[in-house]
């Protein structure tokens, strides 16, 4: 399924915050939004989601408008896995994915057995089921946003929005993370992710979006979008995109910041690959 942004400008009452917001993304494509806080990644998430109404421009899926869906049916199509959530009460596992088939209910229908079938369904293909009945506010980061990603795939959505994915977790599960994302993809789904870590567009996306406070909105490739230039603009760092030869031999792109204290070092580790 394709999302299609046209022109968007989102922001609060007739205040945009971001402007003239263009970019498509195809079934199977994942697409990792960068910018720096307060450059309007989050508005523009909620403005996709519906939660907030566009101050200009379009939303499309499959090129018809989602203006005037309903929740229900743009949930039927769009999953949602924010960066933090925090549940009022003490549910189970299973109980917080099965919540994911809300979108798929009449009014004051409960979950049958297919729904929690398809929940079931969602926590094995994540390789999580031994947290079926674990107590999710017992659980760490990295496997409270596991659930939330398995929440979001109960509801069967085509379109995948993830508000900073791995946010508050290790080195090790910040890979994991992005992996399970991956394989995501590899089924088909469009992905949509917002990210504070540039490398993280060059480990696992297929395309690159940059927010940039007063500047124009960037869409493209990676390798168009994550350039030193690009990122000294958003960020206001100095900052290097390096490339090196992995020992498995495959070329690999990282970002690196050239700190004002030891800028010398650092560019002599860029270009001669010691100190």
């Amino acid at each position: 399924m394709m999302l299609e942004i046209e022109n968007l400008s989102c922001g609060y009452g007739d205040k945009p915050v971001v402007k003239d917001v263009s970019f498509s993304v195809r079934a199977g494509e994942i697409m990792c939004l960068l910018g720096p806080n307060g450059a309007g990644k989050t508005t523009l998430f909620k403005t996709l989601l519906s939660f907030l109404k566009p101050l200009g421009g379009t939303v499309k899926i499959n090129g018809q408008s989602t203006a005037g869906w309903s929740r229900q049916v743009l949930a039927r199509a769009v999953g949602y896995v924010p960066q933090a959530h925090s549940a009022p009460f003490p549910f189970s596992v299973i109980d917080v994915v099965t919540m994911g088939r809300t979108a798929h209910l009449g009014l004051f229908a409960a979950p049958n057995s297919k729904d929690k079938s398809i929940a079931d369904e969602a926590l094995h293909s994540l390789q999580i089921d031994s947290l079926r009945n674990r107590i999710y506010t017992e659980l760490s980061g990295g496997e409270r946003q596991m659930v939330l990603i398995a929440r979001a795939l109960a509801q069967q959505p085509d379109i995948l929005i993830m508000d900073e994915p791995t946010s508050n977790l290790d080195f090790g599960n910040q890979i994991r993370m992005l992996e399970q994302i991956r394989l995501l993809s590899n089924r088909g789904m469009t992905v949509v992710m917002t990210s504070h870590f540039p490398d993280h567009a060059f480990l696992c996306s297929d395309r690159a979006a940059l927010l940039r406070r007063g500047l124009p909105f960037l869409a493209g490739s990676v390798k168009e979008v994550v350039t030193s230039g690009n990122l000294i603009s958003a960020y206001g760092i100095d900052v290097e995109v390096a490339e090196f030869t992995a020992a498995s031999g495959r070329k690999v792109k990282t970002c690196v910041p050239l700190m004002r204290t030891d800028n010398k070092s650092l560019k002599n580790v860029l270009n001669h690959g010691s100190p």
